[in-house]
């Protein structure tokens, strides 16, 4: 990946982390860290990181950047060709490839307990593929995931009266 393709990433993770359903903007990263962070990038400069045109961070802007974003300096640079941040066995199955992607989206969503939470329960379920199926089946049924969220939070005594459980 590179340093670019890591911005943007950024962007989206941190759009989506601040109840966006989007990614952030360029413009909108740029005000962010003014205001959090007292010390300023241009929303230009951060064009031209992501579009290649300037490759390498000064250390200042890397900082700057690691800070705001919660990341180790050392991610903001362009990964070496052939690097995979995922260890991959020819002899793993389809899915444990599935549970190390579900496991890297929890470490990604750290900050959204929610999230983090679900998707780590579904990784480490004995059949995370089947899970991921059916989530799907029921997002395919109009107002389904709606109505068990409903149930399934409601208090147990609210859910059926005595005697009347089936």
């Amino acid at each position: 990946m590179t340093l670019g393709e890591k911005l943007r990433y950024l962007r989206e993770v941190e759009g989506a982390l601040r109840g966006f359903d989007r990614e952030l903007s360029q413009a909108e990263l740029a005000r962010l860290i003014k205001k959090e962070l007292a010390t300023g990038i241009s929303q230009s400069y951060l064009s031209q990181i992501e579009s290649g045109a300037r490759p390498h961070l000064t250390n200042a802007t890397r900082m700057l950047l690691a800070k705001f974003f919660k990341v180790h300096p050392g991610y903001l640079v362009d990964d070496p060709e052939g690097f995979q941040n995922e260890l991959v066995s020819e002899l793993g199955a389809d899915e444990d490839k599935l549970d190390l992607y579900l496991i890297g989206g929890a470490e990604r969503f750290a900050r959204d307990a929610d999230l983090h939470h679900a998707l780590l329960a579904v990784a480490k379920h004995k059949d995370s593929r089947m899970c991921v199926i059916l989530l799907g089946t029921i997002l395919e049924n109009p107002g389904l995931a709606e109505r068990l969220i409903e149930v399934l939070k409601a208090p147990v005594s609210a859910a059926a009266p005595k005697g009347k459980r089936r």
